[in-house]
C-alpha cells in the first residue's frame, strides 16, 4: 500500500451487510462486516471503517452518490475501499470517475457475508489487494476480476460482472 495513508473502507449497505430474519426474507441491512473479515483472515494493514449508510443498492439515490462522492474526495486517505449492494455498484462507480488522486475500489456480495456460503470474503480481499495495488482511479472488483468504472455491468442473469462491449467503431 502507499506510505502515504492508511485504507479507508466505506460501508454503504447492500447484500454483503444483510441480516435475515426468517424463511420469507425478511432483512435488513446490519452492522459492516468488513472488521470482522480483516480479523478473522488476520490482516494486518491499517485501515479505518466509516459506516456511510445502510441501504440495499436499489433504494440508493442520486444524493446518495453525492454523498459518498464528497465522503472520497474529502477523505485524507488515497486508497479506498467501498463495499455496496451490486445492483447499482456500477453506476456509484461511474458517479466517482474524475475523483483525482486516490484508488477507490467498490465490492459487494451475491450472499450475505454471514452466510456460510458467500463470495463476500473473497470479494473483499480481492478489492483490498486492488485498491493498494492499482494506480489512481475507480473500480469494481467482483468474481475474481477487477473492471474499471465505466466498463462493466451486473448480468443478473449469470449472477455475475462483466465487461460491457464497446459499441463504437474504429
Amino acid at each position: 500500500m502507499r506510505n502515504d495513508s492508511k485504507l479507508l473502507v466505506l460501508t454503504v449497505g447492500g447484500t454483503i451487510d444483510k441480516v435475515y430474519f426468517d424463511a420469507s426474507s425478511e432483512y435488513e441491512v446490519g452492522e459492516p462486516t468488513v472488521p470482522h473479515i480483516f480479523q478473522v483472515a488476520g490482516v494486518t494493514l491499517d485501515y479505518s471503517l466509516v459506516p456511510l449508510m445502510r441501504k440495499d443498492s436499489l433504494e440508493m439515490n442520486e444524493d446518495d452518490r453525492v454523498k459518498i462522492r464528497a465522503t472520497c474526495e474529502q477523505a485524507e486517505e488515497t486508497t479506498i475501499l467501498i463495499t455496496h449492494g451490486t445492483d447499482t455498484m456500477s453506476e456509484t462507480a461511474e458517479a466517482l470517475e474524475g475523483i483525482r488522486g486516490k484508488t477507490i475500489v467498490l465490492t459487494g456480495a451475491m450472499a450475505p457475508a454471514r452466510f456460510r456460503e458467500t463470495d463476500a470474503v473473497f470479494n473483499i480481499g480481492c478489492a483490498t489487494g486492488a485498491a493498494q495495488s492499482l494506480p489512481p482511479g475507480v473500480y469494481l472488483a467482483m468474481n475474481g476480476r477487477i473492471f474499471p468504472a465505466g466498463k462493466v455491468r451486473k448480468n443478473r442473469e449469470a449472477r455475475c460482472f462483466e465487461w460491457i462491449e464497446s459499441t463504437t467503431s474504429t
